[in-house]
């Protein structure tokens, strides 16, 4: 990496600050250390390898979504490194029986098909289980158990026959929340899937858990983990991505022009399209340091992108004073779902990715250009 002056580099840009990271990551070892739980780096939400060194201080490996995050995971983070696809591909798999440790199938037929070659190279071996319970408030995009979802085996669908291959069980059913969530979803996993838990290794509770978040109940989590650990003597395991990274980014952006049409806008040098998709996707308003709600504050603005999508629009602020060309705005909590989805539509380069050290240092982790946009062409 190399020096750079925060102050004056130039925009758009991702920063990564690593006393927030660190903070971030000393809550979730404390939750290890006081249940014996395992937590994984989800990569899907986060992959800036740089800072990896730092993460596997406190996390016991990653998890992956498919062949290139499992050989991320295995080459730059190490520990342990666990995959799960809704369908593996088979001239991918043998690769990824070189990088991953664990492997977690979706359905009876795709633990038939891989799950004793898994089991032959001496990898652990699970099935996602889906309980059925949805306790969503909003977000049905990131729901796995609303109706006619692909995602992990229903109980009418469970296979009992091959459970010989299996080493744990897996659900993920959470996005953003806190454990009162995972408790109502862990009963109606217990419910369902419990008595096959015995016997087993382990269980994966998913992502989708707020631990870094300052309300989080900590302690009921502990409690749930504690219930599993204690009655079927399984090792619990939890892969969250935001919850590593939450609050532990920024988006630095400059305001290109001001116009007016019904209302006051900006046009900033980021894309909601391009470099925060789940703003879109989601959708949701990501905050913003120094503003307020439209019209809290005596200037409200509608903040878009310069892409020629007419709903490239972040969102709608208000602040104490009028944008001017050139000023500087920080978009908060935008380390997570950010990076791992940001796209070259309509030529835009992508922001830089920058990280602040301890001592408030800024380093250069990669600049983008225009091969960049081509080679992907």
């Amino acid at each position: 990496m190399e020096k750079i002056c925060l102050e004056s580099f130039p925009t758009p840009y991702f920063l990564v600050d690593e006393n927030r990271l660190r903070h971030n990551l000393s809550i979730l070892k404390s939750v290890c250390d006081r249940s014996g739980c395992k937590i994984l780096l989800a990569q899907k939400a986060f992959s800036m390898y740089s800072v990896y060194p730092v993460i596997r201080e406190y996390l016991a490996g990653t998890t992956a979504s498919g062949l290139f995050e499992a050989r991320l995971g295995h080459e730059e983070f190490g520990g342990e490194t666990h995959v799960f696809s809704p369908a593996f591909r088979e001239e991918e798999f043998c690769d990824l029986l070189s990088y991953a440790d664990d492997f977690v199938f979706n359905s009876p037929a795709q633990l038939k098909k891989y799950g004793q070659r898994a089991k032959d190279a001496g990898k652990s071996v699970g099935l996602r289980v889906n309980p059925e319970c949805s306790t969503q408030d909003g977000h049905a995009i990131y729901d796995p158990c609303s109706p006619g979802s692909r995602l992990g085996t229903t109980l009418a669908n469970f296979d009992e026959s091959l459970l010989s291959l299996l080493d744990g069980l897996h659900f993920h059913t959470l996005c953003e929340q806190n454990s009162d969530d995972l408790e109502t979803t862990a009963k109606a996993f217990e419910e369902k899937f419990g008595k096959y838990l015995h016997g087993l290794k382990w269980i994966n509770f998913g992502g989708g858990h707020h631990i870094t978040r300052p309300d989080y109940d900590i302690e009921r989590l502990i409690s749930v983990i504690n219930h599993f650990r204690d009655t079927y003597g399984v090792q619990v395991y939890l892969e969250p991505g935001e919850a590593v990274v939450y609050h532990a980014g920024f988006m630095v952006t400059s305001v290109l022009e001001t116009l007016h049409n019904s209302m006051d806008i900006a046009l900033l040098d980021t894309s909601a399209a391009c470099h925060m998709p789940d703003v879109l996707e989601m959708p949701y308003r990501p905050p913003l340091k120094n503003s307020g709600e439209p019209n809290e504050k005596a200037y409200t603005y509608r903040l878009g992108g310069p892409t020629c999508l007419a709903g490239d629009v972040i969102g709608d602020y208000s602040f104490d004073n009028p944008l001017a060309e050139g000023d500087k705005l920080v978009f908060e909590d935008m380390a997570l779902y950010t990076m791992v989805k940001t796209n070259t539509f309509n030529g835009m380069p992508l922001p830089s990715i920058l990280w602040r050290d301890l001592s408030g240092q800024g380093w250069l982790v990669r600049q983008f250009s225009y091969e960049d946009f081509k080679s992907r062409l």
